[in-house]
Formats: structure tokens, sequence, C-alpha cells
């Protein structure tokens, strides 16, 4: 019998202490009612993966939809694995878990990225490991499941980085900034529309300072980048060097190659030159995927709109004429919301856990808030 055989997990009826349900003759005992709804659970979530893979790999071409269907196959795989466990019990329809419910509805509402990212939670967070019921090989394709994902998402969390991580810095840093600069000033006992007043200042100046920031910030890394970058119009002389002595093998020396292997790659470099007379034969690539740093524009746009977004709401109880303590749970309330939504956005993407991300978000703004709240306190009482 080998190690995969699912005969093995029936005879050893694991789960909890309980009455053995009836099962065919023959078979040993089955595991109680409480197993048999788990392995039932994780019948469910291999199908909806299959189903998320095979649905995004019809979104994609080429190697990448390659690599999905070949997941799809293995989901597929682990299903008749709990399928031959379950025998008759496999027919019962179950919810999968909500880890896998929100894959799939937060990869149709936002697109393959959010797929990626989460899928890359989910096959990470596999409770096969610790589930003898699980072999040792589907534990094994599920931790690999979540490197093939990881480096799928790769090129989809690049193509974000850049303006996505000024939208998110954007909309915490007005979020924490403007609660923070609100509860501090009423704090210290000013009236609403000195509270309103410094909250529109605070949105206004940190939205066009961020975005000036993120302008420069981006656009200064592009022009260091532009500087490190080969100059084209040196590759018109490839074909023209000695390939016996050439001064190109220095180059790949000074990019990090030893002696002999930048000789070998300057002298296979003008051998094709001269055979293909081709003298704008890429010479040198530096590696770098400029995608990844978004455009200055985008960057001071993104963070303009969402430092904004954030620093509105915890102004909009003074907006709407609230006063007092009421106005400063309900701004809390509000931004508190708010952070627990970028944060978790950031961990989902990032393929982790959200609930963490999110607290952290929360626990850094709620903290940077309370203490210009009691500076304010201070403030209001020595002044009083």
């Amino acid at each position: 019998m080998t190690n995969n055989d699912p005969q093995r997990f029936l005879d050893a009826g694991r789960g909890s202490p309980g009455p053995a349900a009836s099962h065919d003759p023959g078979t040993g005992p089955t595991p109680d009612s409480r197993t048999i709804r788990r392995w039932q659970r994780y019948l469910a979530n291999e199908r909806l993966e299959e189903r998320v893979y095979r649905d995004l790999a019809r979104r994609r071409t080429g190697e990448d939809r390659e690599i999905l269907l070949e997941l799809a196959a293995a989901e597929s795989r682990h299903q008749q694995h709990w399928i031959d466990l379950l025998g008759d019990q496999a027919g019962k329809k179950r919810a999968p878990d909500l880890v896998t419910l929100g894959l799939a509805f937060l990869g149709r509402l936002f697109g393959s990225v959010f797929i990626l990212a989460l899928a890359q939670q989910s096959e990470t967070s596999s409770p096969y490991q610790d589930d003898d019921a699980a072999s040792a090989e589907m534990a094994a394709d599920e931790r690999i499941h979540a490197e093939v994902v990881r480096a799928l998402a790769a090129r989809s969390r690049a193509r974000l980085s850049g303006n996505f991580r000024a939208a998110v810095f954007g909309a915490n840093d007005g979020l924490v900034s403007n609660l923070a600069l609100v509860l501090g000033v009423g704090a210290a006992g000013v009236s609403n529309s000195v509270i309103l007043l410094t909250g529109i200042s605070g949105l206004l100046a940190g939205a066009l300072s961020m975005g000036a920031g993120e302008y420069i910030s981006v656009r200064s890394q592009r022009e260091l980048l532009d500087a490190s970058t080969p100059d084209p119009e040196s590759r018109h002389a490839v074909a023209d060097l000695n390939i016996d002595a050439n001064e190109l093998a220095l180059v790949f020396r000074a990019r990090g190659e030893d002696p002999a292997e930048a000789a070998a790659h300057a002298h296979r470099i003008i051998a094709a030159a001269k055979n293909q007379h081709a003298p704008t034969l890429p010479v040198l690539d530096v590696g770098v995927d400029r995608d990844e740093l978004g455009t200055g524009l985008g960057a001071a746009l993104s963070s303009f709109c969402f430092f904004s977004s954030g620093a509105l709401i915890p102004i909009l109880p003074y907006i709407f004429g609230m006063s007092g303590i009421p106005a400063v749970v309900l701004s809390a309330g509000l931004v508190g919301i708010a952070l627990l939504f970028t944060g978790s956005t950031v961990g989902l993407l990032s393929g982790t856990a959200p609930g963490p991300r999110a607290l952290r978000q929360l626990a850094v703004g709620f903290g940077a808030a309370a203490i210009t709240y009691a500076l304010g306190l201070l403030f209001g009482v020595s002044t009083g």
C-alpha cells in the first residue's frame, strides 16, 4: 500500500471522537461526521480553486496560460484524493472556506492581480501540511503552487507598484495626518469653524506636498536610470572593433563579469556583429524595468487624489455640523474603517494574510492621532 493510498486514511478513522458512520463492508471504520465535513470542505476548495485557475488562464496567453492550466490540473488531481476518501459522501455539496470564497469573489471584482495575490495566500496557508488525511505529495504540491503563483504575480505587482504605492501612501498619509491634526486642534478647545478650516488647510497643503514630492521622487529615479543606461549609439561601433584586441570586454568587466567570461562574451558579440553586418545588435541589458517606477505625473496625480480623499474623511463630521465628543468619535471611527481597508488591500496584494496588515495600519494611525490628541488637551489646559 503506497503512502498516498486513501485506504490508509479510512482505516485510521481520523477525526474527533464520536460514533462511526456505516461504510461499505471490508473498508474498515469510516471517519466521524466532523472529519467528513472537513474533507468535503477540502473538496469544495479544490473545485473552486480549479475554476479560478481555469478562468484566469482564459484571460492569459502563452506560457502564463499553460502554467495556469497545469495548476488547474493539479487541483483536479487533489479532488480525486478527497473523492476516493469520501466515497458516497463526496456527492454532498459543501461551501468552500471563507478565504477561498474571497479569492474567487475579489478576483472577479478586481481582476487578475487580486486573483494571483489571493491564490498565493490560499496556497501558502493550505491546511494539508498539518492534516494526516492529506498525502505528503499534496502538501508539497500546495507549497510549490504558492511559489509558482508568486512568480506569476510578480509581474502584475510590478506594473502596479509605482502608482499604486503612491496611491496607498497618499491615502494613508491623508487619513492619519489630518485625523491627528483635527483631533489635536479640537482637543485644544477651539471652535468648530477653526477645526474645519484647519482640516481643509491640512488637506490642501498635504495633497500638494505629497503630489510634488512623488513627482520629484519618480522623476529623479528615472533620471538616475537614464544615467546608467548604455548609450544606444555605442552599439554602432561594435562591428568595427578588433575581435582580438578590443575594449568591449572592459565594459562587461565593469558590469561584474570576470575577465575570462568578459573576453568570451565580447568575442561572441563582435563576431556576430561582423558576420551579420548588424551594427545595431544589442550589446547590453541593464535589466531594469521602468514600469515598476510608474511615471512622475501618474505618481503625483495618484498621490494628490488619494491624499485628498483620505484627508477628507476625518473632517466629514465637522462639515456636517457635528462638534465635541460625537464628532471626534465619528471621525476616528470613519478613519479606522478606512485604515483597515487600506491595510488589508496591501496585505492581499502582497500575498499575505490581510488581517495583520490591517491591524498594523490601524494601530499606527490611531497611535499618531492619540499622541496629538493628548498634546492638544495638554496645550488647551496650559492656555486655559
